[in-house]
């Protein structure tokens, strides 16, 4: 199949472009830069799409650079690369003589209110709760492709992450570090629920959904199946125990609040219990469905 990845040069982009290609199919990245395999952004603005089946979107500015201030600047920034872009890439698809088969985008589960006690299903509402809700609400909004006369409609699939933990990018990499130095520990009170996925499970569930055969329009979350039970305590006592040193300090829920701010301080202060109901009904195994097995493998 020839596919599309938006966003492929990034850290999930990376890994799901090496896992399309190992299972035989063609891949065309969307990316800020051109180069051999790559068409811009703006190309796909101008020009079009080329001639594919399907489409994966996992573009978007990583929303946690501590060394980023949170300005309205930066903001626009964040909005722009996932709700603009993913517009942009519809309105593409829509144009196109050849319909997509598919069209797979990858937002989080921060579309869910934050609790420490409400476990959430795919069917359940959100979108309205905090500024990473209500993104979430305008980004899945920017992927529904206007219907044309005549044209076979395009499977839409919302593939809602948790934390990707994987060794090449995403928040593991910058956790290790105080662990290493024995400085480890929880994130304020560490009862948040903590919703996270292995980056090789989650590239192997976007595979699938354009891997399948008359697949209809769905919600998935991407989270493991222990995400139900997993906050930021025990996440941490299993980080420490993979790594074989302490974790007893603390980061207070004020310093957190005083680097990110307003918008951003929730993603770590707070979390989502989120189960991975209709992910399962789809038949999708996980190979790495708790924290023990996770960490085993990425800090082997």
């Amino acid at each position: 199949m020839r596919v599309l990845v938006g966003g492929g040069s990034g850290f999930v982009g990376r890994s799901l472009t090496r896992l399309l290609r190992s299972r035989g199919h063609q891949v065309t990245i969307i990316s800020r830069r051109p180069g051999q395999g790559r068409i811009t952004w703006e190309d796909v603005s101008s020009k079009g799409l080329p001639p594919c089946e399907a489409a994966i979107n996992v573009a978007g500015e990583n929303i946690l650079k501590p060394l980023r201030r949170w300005t309205e600047q930066y903001k626009q920034e964040v909005i722009s690369s996932r709700v603009d872009i993913t517009r942009s890439l519809t309105l593409a698809i829509s144009r196109s003589r050849t319909p997509l088969r598919s069209l797979v985008l990858l937002t989080g589960v921060g579309y869910y209110p934050p609790s420490r006690t409400q476990q959430y299903s795919e069917d359940s509402p959100g979108g309205d709760a905090d500024f990473l809700s209500r993104l979430v609400r305008d980004w899945e909004a920017a992927a529904q492709i206007p219907l044309a006369d005549g044209k076979p409609k395009t499977q839409l699939v919302k593939v809602r992450s948790g934390v990707v933990l994987g060794r090449d990018g995403g928040a593991l990499p910058a956790m290790l570090w105080p662990f290493r130095l024995c400085l480890g520990g929880p994130v304020g009170s560490g009862e948040q629920p903590f919703p996270w996925i292995h980056i090789e499970d989650l590239c192997r569930l976007l595979c699938q959904t354009i891997e399948q055969e008359g697949g209809s329009d769905a919600i998935l979350n991407a989270v493991s199946p222990s995400s139900i039970t997993d906050t930021n305590a025990s996440f941490t006592q299993a980080l420490s125990q993979a790594l074989g040193r302490p974790a007893f300090l603390p980061v207070p829920a004020l310093a957190i609040q005083a680097l990110l701010g307003q918008d951003r301080s929730p993603m770590l202060l707070e979390g989502q219990r989120v189960a991975p109901q209709r992910t399962l009904q789809t038949g999708f195994t996980f190979l790495y469905p708790d924290l023990n097995s996770a960490l085993a493998e990425l800090l082997r």
